[in-house]
């Protein structure tokens, strides 16, 4: 499946950029395509994929024959042989004119398997690419479920204190009605500080998480940034709690690891075809076509052009290399080939058991994070009904302010217990939908 269409189904993406309130608001999907367009590391390995493609390119072109032209020009001095065949004391000059083709017609089928393995690396480094791309999808994936959590307790927080300034509001006026003593107001107005204490922390934690965020993205801008997204709940119905067994399967035809691998096995037998290859002999075939001109001082030479004509030589032939004692260098070639192999398949089953061990370990995570939600649910009822007894007790003179806030409190912890619970297990099952794909 394309990258993008990948990214399609991570999340439900929630319109596209939008600008509000003098900021920009960013959907996860487009903080993923921002991260994976400025990130460095994948423009990096995007180069090293350019490069092998150019290694694959080189080695088709490596079937083709090679052709060349050469010139060359000498002076010679002193004696040489003359015309008369008697050597003489004079100066000439000698200028040569050549262009040879040659061709490899059979070399143990190594330009072929040359072919397969530099094949096989571009698809390796296409696969790391992939590699690199899905984990930057999960960094910023974690980033930003962890900025809505933060978001998500600020806003508690927020609601905190509104319900407090209310109690006080309240309060005030059973004070002033006299139903109420005043030193009750000081304990709910040093509840108040405390909440906006509270409140001041958690919006500090919101804006270092959004910065987390813009940093894994590489923005330029930290200022006037914000997220959005559909509520966690949304997160989680659109993405089903799969099998250990059903996420592994998928993960053994799917992950980008586990075909790198595979490529890179390949890629290891070709090269160890190429290494058998050298015990056989090499035939080639090669053409040429040369002409010169001879200048002798003192002599009557022809004319340059009249040289050129006359002197043209044409050759054909075979030339066949049998390779007879190489110092074992081929054998230490193969066996070098074949220690890659094996390591390469070790070094298969050692990922494909770490992959194995992360998606279990993630199934168990997503299990365990649905018990501890369903329990943090049931724990936000019940301290909802405790705060509401406490505080109709309250308004009524049969319980201390100090019963109030304690309700209050055990109602806060048990609300940000219930968002921390729901979002670990929003990012727990999209874990192991990235481990699936």
């Amino acid at each position: 499946m394309q990258l993008r269409y990948r990214l399609l189904y991570l999340f439900i993406a929630v319109g596209s950029l939008i600008t509000a309130a003098g900021q920009q608001q960013y959907t996860l999907l487009e903080c993923i395509e921002i991260a994976l367009e400025n990130n460095r590391d994948i423009k990096q390995q995007e180069l090293n994929k350019q490069q092998r493609m150019v290694a694959y390119s080189q080695a088709r072109a490596d079937l083709l024959p090679a052709v060349n032209a050469s010139a060359g020009h000498n002076f010679i001095f002193g004696r040489s042989i003359g015309l008369d065949n008697t050597y003489q004391n004079t100066n000439s000059s000698q200028s040569n004119f050549n262009i040879v083709a040659d061709i490899t017609l059979f070399d143990g089928l190594r330009m072929k398997h040359n072919i397969d393995a530099r094949k096989a690396d571009m698809m390796v480094s296409e696969a790391n690419l992939e590699r690199i791309q899905d984990e930057i999808i999960m960094s910023v994936s974690t980033a930003f479920l962890q900025a809505l959590l933060n978001r998500e307790l600020l806003t508690i927080a927020e609601n905190q204190i509104q319900t407090t300034r209310e109690n006080l509001k309240r309060s005030t006026e059973l004070v002033n009605s006299g139903k109420m003593a005043k030193g009750e107001l000081y304990e709910i107005e040093a509840q108040l500080a405390k909440e906006e204490v509270n409140r001041v922390q958690a919006e500090n934690n919101y804006k270092l998480a959004l910065l987390d965020l813009a940093q894994i993205m590489e923005l330029e801008k930290f200022d006037d940034f914000e997220i959005v997204s559909p509520p966690a709940e949304a997160l989680i119905d659109e993405t089903p709690l799969l099998s250990s067994q059903m996420v592994y399967e998928s993960a053994l035809v799917n992950r980008p690891e586990i075909r790198s691998l595979q490529y890179q096995l390949e890629s290891s037998t070709k090269e160890m075809l190429m290494a058998k290859s050298q015990y056989f002999p090499t035939l080639s075939f090669g053409a040429s076509i040369g002409t010169g001109y001879y200048n002798m001082n003192g002599r009557d030479n022809d004319p340059f052009a009249t040289q050129l004509r006359n002197n043209i030589s044409n050759s054909l032939g075979f030339s066949l290399r049998i390779p007879i004692f190489n110092r074992f260098q081929i054998k230490n070639s193969v066996q070098n080939a074949q220690i890659a192999i094996a390591n390469s398949r070790l070094e298969m089953d050692k990922t494909k058991l770490e992959l194995r061990k992360r998606i279990e370990q993630a199934f168990y995570n997503a299990v365990g994070a649905e018990s501890r939600w369903e329990a943090a649910k049931k724990s936000v009822t019940a301290s909802n009904e405790a705060y509401r007894f406490a505080e109709e007790k309250h308004e009524s003179g049969r319980a201390t302010s100090y019963e109030l806030f304690l309700a209050k409190n055990n109602q806060t912890q048990a609300l940000g217990e219930e968002a921390q619970a729901k979002y670990e297990y929003a990012f727990r099952l999209k874990i192991l939908e990235l481990l699936k794909d």
